[in-house]
């Protein structure tokens, strides 16, 4: 059986002195695309929306992946000060990515900042700064232990449950941004204990479209963290056959 081939947006650096720009991708993720039985494809920062929209005819699922923080101007907010921006090539083409994939629903799984761009495309709005905005919240960043964990909540009958069960759950966690309002069409499948969202998942018929907070390709991931992964090439599988018996 063909393998399917799932894109993943590559981040980017600006050239500084003599380095020159570059784009990059920490190997978590297309390590574990690999593992579950389809092909990574790193897609660079391209320039012309024909091109992209080139690429991904041949592209059965996208992975967007997480860095730094998105820009809060673009969706009409203030910056906070403790937003560390992504390079603007990077987010330029990281908004128009998303918008294209939405447009074709094709099946996506974003991830930390993806999961964020995931839910402000579709209409959701972020958290800035959760120590500010949630000042009961649990801590979701330490930057003396990038191995920091906290347990899930987890929505039966989701996605999210099929992964995990019932079991108690900790994942690691490492960003000071979150989602807010949740986009219409999304529902929040698991949260951390003080309500920060963690994962979301579409409820829109013809579209599957999941997003975790947590990172599950990072070295700090679980084993059992994997098996995200296995669901959404599962699902990037259905779907692909299911676009092949309506044509």
């Amino acid at each position: 059986m063909t393998k399917p081939i799932i894109g993943i947006n590559a981040d980017f650096a600006n050239a500084t002195g003599e380095r020159p720009s570059f784009s990059y991708v920490a190997s978590g993720y297309y390590d574990a695309i690999s593992k579950v039985g389809a092909i990574p494809l790193i897609i660079p920062p391209m320039e012309q929306d024909g091109d992209l929209e080139q690429l991904l005819d041949h592209l059965n699922g996208l992975v967007l992946v997480g860095g730094a923080d998105l820009d809060p101007r673009r969706d009409g907010w203030m910056l906070h000060p403790t937003i560390r921006l992504l390079t603007q090539r990077r987010e330029s083409f990281d908004r128009r990515l998303m918008r294209i994939v939405a447009e074709r629903r094709m099946p996506v799984f974003g991830i930390g900042a993806g999961m964020q761009l995931l839910n402000v495309t579709m209409g959701g709005n972020l958290l800035l700064h959760i120590p500010e905005d949630r000042p009961t919240a649990l801590p979701h960043h330490d930057p003396l232990d990038p191995a920091h964990r906290h347990t899930l909540e987890i929505v039966p009958n989701s996605l999210m449950e099929r992964v995990y069960g019932d079991g108690e759950l900790r994942v690691n966690s490492m960003h000071h941004m979150a989602i807010d309002e949740v986009a219409e069409g999304f529902e929040v499948t698991a949260r951390c204990p003080d309500g920060i969202v963690e994962a979301i998942e579409s409820r829109i018929p013809d579209w599957f479209a999941i997003g975790t907070q947590f990172h599950p390709e990072a070295d700090t991931a679980s084993a059992l963290d994997l098996r995200v992964f296995e669901e959404f090439v599962e699902a990037v599988k259905s779907t692909s056959d299911q676009m092949l018996m309506v044509a």
